[in-house]
């Protein structure tokens, strides 16, 4: 089990982090299952990502935003640095809001008073914590999130319903069509997040894989992601069950624990605060390890947590400014679910800039020699770029004709 557990932190800080846990239960108190399709899609294509770019990472012995600075050289690659660090940055504002919120809801505390413990709780995780105890511990614990399935099962919906609304998806009578099609936009985005291939690939590097872990690697990618999508359909699932019918709109992480609550008391609830609290925070683990992986990667920098802190200053101090930044941010009380909301929009725009660069050099014998894409692979993984690139042109359009989703 704990061989997958790098695989399970990424997926459950990926798909399940405070804005995925808010979107998924908006969609499924909006549109039902209607919207599950784009999930399997985005599961499908993220394990296509994750196991080009861990691939790389096994073979070459190094991580994406090295290769991506190689491979395009420093001035093209500056572009995908930049839109790749504003977004994670985004979402590491969010994320440490997030942790704060699940801690309000455990302790009727504003979250506000919350954010300078989640943050220094954060600092203190990366700057002591070895890489191995960070996944386990965190990826694990983020399995009690498996509540919601529970939850499910123990609300005894319509089964035949629920699976009409995911196999016969529509535009429910109400809603835009332009509305649907920017929730489809949102969740395709947070399910391909470009900070969980470079948090992926870079632990691939701190565990020092190579061409013998690559059976390791896929075994990640084949268990920890669709784990993740499993989850996020649940999330949907309990919202459509129990919010939809009841007419209630998604606005905080009360409502979107609540069919949990409602169908297994007090119990189901302890679990789901600490699922929530354990994802929100291995998500922000994973936020703050990736801005310093992607400037310390794109610039040359000694990095990672296979190295003492004094010998990785620089990668040390990057993520201390971004906790401090997003901490900032946070402290003018805007609100973390509409900047994570914004940000898996605005990631799925940045998508391009990461994925073709890893589909290049994933089929580049200089690089991989004999491990280069397969077939199929390919086949597939180009079939996703032209996917990537209609929602990348899409987002921003369908953001303004629906009013970001309202």
């Amino acid at each position: 089990m704990l061989g997958v557990a790098l695989g399970i932190l990424t997926a459950i800080g990926g798909f399940v982090d405070i804005g995925d846990l808010v979107t998924n239960a908006v969609v499924g108190s909006r549109f039902g299952l209607s919207l599950v399709w784009v999930t399997v899609l985005g599961v499908v294509g993220i394990c296509i990502f994750a196991q080009m770019s861990g691939r790389v990472a096994a073979v070459s012995g190094r991580a994406t935003f090295e290769i991506i600075r190689e491979r395009l050289g420093p001035r093209a690659s500056l572009l995908n640095l930049l839109a790749s660090f504003f977004i994670n940055l985004m979402t590491l504002t969010a994320e440490v809001g997030g942790v704060a919120l699940a801690l309000q809801l455990a302790s009727s505390v504003h979250y506000l008073a919350w954010v300078p413990v989640a943050g220094f709780a954060v600092w203190l995780v990366v700057w002591r914590v070895k890489f191995k105890i960070l996944e386990n511990v965190t990826g694990l614990l983020g399995l009690t999130l498996i509540v919601f399935a529970v939850a499910l099962f123990l609300l005894n919906p319509d089964w035949n319903h629920l699976f009409t609304q995911a196999t016969q998806p529509a535009v429910p009578e109400g809603e835009a069509p332009a509305t649907y099609w920017y929730y489809a936009v949102a969740l395709f985005g947070a399910a391909m997040t470009p900070y969980e291939v470079f948090f992926f690939s870079s632990g691939a590097v701190e565990e020092k894989w190579t061409v013998k872990d690559l059976s390791q690697s896929r075994l990640n990618v084949l268990v920890g992601f669709p784990l993740g999508g499993f989850l996020s359909i649940a999330i949907a699932a309990c919202a459509a069950v129990v919010l939809l019918p009841a007419g209630i709109g998604v606005t905080s992480l009360s409502q979107v624990v609540l069919p949990v609550a409602e169908a297994g008391g007090k119990l189901a609830l302890a679990f789901v605060i600490v699922g929530v609290l354990a994802a929100t925070f291995g998500a922000a683990l994973e936020t703050t390890l990736s801005s310093g992986y992607t400037l310390s990667q794109f610039f040359g920098w000694s990095w990672g947590k296979f190295r003492r802190p004094v010998r990785a200053a620089r990668f040390h101090l990057v993520m201390i400014l971004c906790l401090l930044v997003g901490m900032g941010v946070l402290a003018t009380g805007v609100d973390p679910i509409k900047v994570t909301e914004f940000s898996v929009v605005f990631s799925a725009v940045a998508l391009p800039l990461t994925y073709i660069p890893i589909l290049i050099v994933a089929n580049d014998p200089e690089y991989m020699g004999e491990h280069v894409n397969g077939r199929m692979l390919n086949f597939a993984a180009i079939v996703f770029m032209v996917i990537i690139l209609l929602a990348a042109i899409a987002a921003i359009p369908l953001m303004l004709l629906s009013g970001a989703g309202a």
